[in-house]
């Protein structure tokens, strides 16, 4: 499967089985609400490394100790492969 094109919803569907995923908006989206504000900062700085490393970048909002991360594939216009890939390493933070 080509990893910039985009996923459809039943792809998608199948994609986030058995995760905290959720696809709203036509993005993937995932809240998490770790023990400090430093373990916040950690997993969003071990995030990027992992971004970085597939040179695709997820949305993040940080507020106190709550993380929004939130993929999409902006020149695709809408989820590929890349988010699904993003978010499963995501996960392994």
């Amino acid at each position: 499967m080509e990893t910039n094109a985009v996923l459809t919803e039943t792809e998608i569907e199948k994609a986030l089985q058995g995760t905290d995923w959720q696809y709203v908006n036509g993005a993937l989206e995932r809240e998490l609400s770790l023990a400090t504000v430093p373990a916040a900062v950690a997993h969003v700085v071990q995030a990027m490394f992992f971004a970085e490393s597939i040179d695709h970048h997820p949305d993040v909002a940080l507020t106190w100790r709550n993380v929004t991360y939130r993929l999409s594939t902006h020149s695709a216009g809408g989820v590929t492969q890349l988010d699904v890939d993003l978010a499963r390493l995501i996960d392994a933070v």
